[in-house]
């Protein structure tokens, strides 16, 4: 049977020990909170499906030119990931993005460099090798998804094989969009749903490019 990926409900606990926090630990706290709260927000409203939009490419180049100049040479490489990535793919229209750097030793500059532009780090959401940032206050940047990855990382891998795979595959763009937009038109109030619906089409994309058995 087709090995279907693990859905990770939303919803996280977040507990906060007894210990004296400082004002800037405070403010990181009140930004997560913020954060989550919008991105909760964000992913169980009214799910949108749209066809390809070749805008999505510049939104990604408006979204890198800021990251370049906060990150510097800590970034080896900015990807556009994600099916906004994929020409003629339908998506929601949230750009996903992966900062990768050297290696972990990096992460704590990368978060600093990150938060002097307004992004806050998340953690990595119960998913190894890349961490997640949300952020308030831009309203000049399509909406976006940004993830900080390790050059050596194996989600980053995941990340780049797929979009690989699709960008050469126009079949599989068509079968996956179809099947994107069909999700949506039986669940648009239903995000989990949503991507418990087309759970089994990523799980044969999986294992047609190798990421799966």
């Amino acid at each position: 049977s087709s090995l279907v990926p693990k859905i990770v409900s939303w919803k996280r606990l977040v507990k906060i020990g007894s210990r004296r926090l400082d004002r800037n630990a405070l403010r990181e706290i009140l930004g997560r909170f913020c954060c989550r709260e919008k991105e909760r927000n964000m992913r169980t409203t009214h799910v949108v499906v749209l066809p390809y939009d070749p805008k999505w490419k510049e939104d990604f180049f408006a979204i890198r030119a800021e990251l370049e100049v906060a990150m510097g040479e800590l970034a080896l490489r900015i990807e556009h990931v994600g099916s906004t990535s994929v020409e003629g793919m339908s998506a929601k229209p949230c750009i996903d993005v992966d900062v990768v750097i050297p290696d972990r030793t990096c992460l704590k500059a990368a978060i600093e460099r990150l938060a002097s532009i307004g992004y806050v780090h998340e953690g990595n959401l119960g998913i190894e090798g890349r961490e997640a940032f949300c952020y308030t206050g831009k309203p000049h940047l399509q909406l976006h998804h940004l993830y900080v990855c390790p050059a050596d990382s194996e989600e980053l891998r995941r990340h780049i094989t797929f979009r690989e795979f699709l960008r050469q595959n126009p079949d599989a763009v068509r079968w996956y969009s179809s099947v994107k937009e069909q999700a949506a038109r039986c669940f648009p109030d239903d995000i989990e749903r949503y991507l418990e619906y087309k759970s089994p089409c990523i799980a044969e994309l999986y294992r047609m490019c190798g990421l799966e058995d």
